[in-house]
């Protein structure tokens, strides 16, 4: 239970801390949630769990959160706001991709062991980060193009489906990119398709929760030094 309720946690604080972030920084507090996010999401996704009977890698509320910020900058302010969030967060990965595999390629100084650790964690990152690189730019860039499409045709109406519509088909096709990339050759097939449903599910649920926070974030007015 206790895997549960750190889930449904770390869902709620994610969430709120992307508002929140909102209502202190303005649009600069979403670009910095968005570099945060990329990173942690990439690291997390590395651990396995098994929550509400499924198992699942871990980086999955983390990351939905950044389509949260999309849909937060493209209701509140421009389409042209909400894709520079998204070269923001493609430009931070690549830069944390390549100084953490130059790092790992010191020679440590003594003790080893906070120097392997650090090796297991990063030497797998080329391949996740490169997997995620991929259907990062893609997927969001859908994300943001869907939402503007939508938001012309529906004006501020019918927010609710215009950011569940948007998001979960964005998700679909992100989940569709990174499996088959991060996970090709690397597990069965039958293997993939759970992680690829799973992870489904649970982003499906996490785009569903998102909605409420996205009606906070439309009657939020950034302080003004923000």
């Amino acid at each position: 239970m206790i895997n549960e309720l750190l889930w449904i946690g770390t869902l709620i604080l994610s969430l709120f801390m992307v508002v929140l972030s909102y209502k202190l920084f303005g649009k600069t507090g979403l670009y910095i949630w968005t570099a945060m996010a990329v990173i942690l999401a990439n690291i997390q996704v590395m651990k396995t769990v098994q929550v509400f009977g499924l198992v699942t890698a871990l980086g999955n509320v983390v990351y939905a959160s950044l389509f949260l910020v999309t849909d937060i900058l493209n209701e509140n302010h421009t389409k042209k706001d909400a894709q520079k969030a998204v070269w923001i967060g493609f430009f931070i990965l690549i830069s944390t991709t390549i100084l953490m595999q130059l790092t790992i390629q010191f020679i440590p100084y003594e003790s080893k062991e906070l120097s392997d650790s650090l090796t297991n964690v990063f030497s797998v990152l080329p391949r996740i980060a490169f997997a995620s690189l991929v259907a990062y730019i893609i997927s969001q860039s859908h994300d943001v193009w869907f939402f503007a499409k939508l938001k012309k045709k529906h004006k501020k109406k019918l927010l609710w489906l215009r950011n569940n519509l948007s998001t979960i088909c964005s998700q679909l096709l992100d989940n569709v990119i990174f499996t088959l990339i991060a996970f090709f050759g690397v597990f069965p097939w039958d293997i993939i398709l759970q992680i690829f449903l799973t992870s489904m599910i649970m982003k499906v649920i996490v785009a569903t929760c998102d909605t409420p926070f996205l009606y906070l974030a439309r009657k939020i007015k950034p302080f003004k030094n923000a």
